[in-house]
């Protein structure tokens, strides 16, 4: 993963539990606009959440952060 996905993937987890607390949950589409502007990095993200961990559609922000900082 992209150094710049990583950091943007760590920010908006810090902003969502700041916002609505550790239990808040999100999925990979919290990390871009509504706009479909970077196709590359949106699917790098789909990629790496569905694929490679197979996670459900909605995880709680700790924990991929948790999992984006250990370098899973």
């Amino acid at each position: 993963m992209r150094d710049s996905l990583r950091k943007k993937i760590i920010e908006v987890c810090d902003k969502k539990v700041v916002q609505k607390g550790d239990n808040v949950g999100l999925s990979f589409y919290a990390f871009f606009a509504n706009k479909n502007d970077d196709s590359e990095l949106l699917m790098e993200a789909a990629t790496w959440w569905i694929l490679t961990h197979k996670l459900d559609h909605f995880e709680k922000a700790v924990k991929i952060k948790d999992m984006v900082k250990n370098g899973q």
